[in-house]
């Protein structure tokens, strides 16, 4: 088996930004896609990436922040349109069925349309959602096996981490967190670490035009300091680190910043993520 881990998206934040897309990540295993939340624009990421989309097996969103969920929906509308004709299975915390129910009630006119003018499948009957409240296995097929962990996000009361095993690879996507003991004890051992950082002495730019006191404490309370994650990957004993969800991201921090931060406490190969990067 051979298994790729493509970088979708490696942006923070649910306002569009110019150098980085929204959160979202594909793990391929024998030509079949598992996609690890679902950021603005993750199909036409997945297109660029040169993964087809009806090559989708399963959704996990790690959470119900914008930049993580904003086209689930569209993600399964974009994949119908490109031939998808099997059941995919999505994972997620509460109210996941709810909001594929609803995404479907608001684009039931175009559904109904396609359904009878170009004969597709139903859509409602190809998308499969499993709510997760609690860590353990989530999802197992002949190619993978998605074991979950609550992670560390307020005010998100169940925020999710996820580890993908193949064959070949072991992979592990943090979702946004605080350091976080469950979360390490996920990574024991893994071949990838994909973790979400951010660069404390920027924050303060990055507040300034919003409500800097809310936002920053936020921020502060529900994130990783590229200072602690070398130290939470070394915990863990994982071979390769790759930063993403890079809190700022439209600001002149050079990678080699982030590299050397991150390095600190860790004895193991360090990458900043860009979009479109392959592992």
């Amino acid at each position: 088996m051979t298994t790729r881990l493509i970088l979708l998206g490696t942006a923070a934040g649910p306002a569009p930004k110019r150098t980085r897309s929204a959160p979202a990540q594909v793990v391929v295993a024998d030509g079949a896609s598992y996609v690890i939340d679902c950021g603005s624009g993750v199909a036409r990421q997945m297109v660029h990436a040169g993964v087809p989309l009806d090559s989708l097996r399963s959704v996990f969103v790690t959470h119900h922040h914008s930049d993580h969920n904003a086209d689930y929906g569209n993600l399964f509308l974009h994949a119908w349109a490109s031939n998808l004709e099997h059941v995919v299975t999505t994972v997620g915390p509460p109210p996941l069925a709810e909001m594929t129910e609803q995404f479907f009630h608001l684009n039931r006119f175009d559904i109904d349309t396609r359904i009878a003018d170009e004969g597709l499948p139903p859509l409602p009957d190809l998308v499969k959602p499993e709510e997760v409240t609690a860590g353990g296995v989530v999802y197992r097929d002949d190619r993978v096996r998605v074991t979950a962990t609550t992670v560390h996000h307020p005010p998100i009361e169940i925020a999710l981490a996820y580890r993908i095993d193949t064959a070949d690879r072991s992979i592990v996507i943090s979702g946004d967190t605080a350091p976080c003991d469950a979360l390490v004890e996920l990574a024991r051992g893994a071949d990838i670490l994909v973790h979400e950082v951010m660069y404390r002495p920027a924050v303060d730019d990055l507040v300034a035009g919003f409500n800097a006191t809310r936002l920053r404490e936020h921020l502060l309370a529900s994130h990783t300091d590229v200072d602690d994650v070398g130290r939470i990957a070394q915990r863990a004993g994982v071979s390769h680190l790759v930063l993403s969800h890079l809190v700022p991201t439209d600001v002149d921090i050079p990678d080699e910043v982030w590299h050397k931060h991150a390095q600190q406490g860790f004895d193991g190969d360090v990458t900043v993520g860009r979009d479109l990067m392959e592992l």
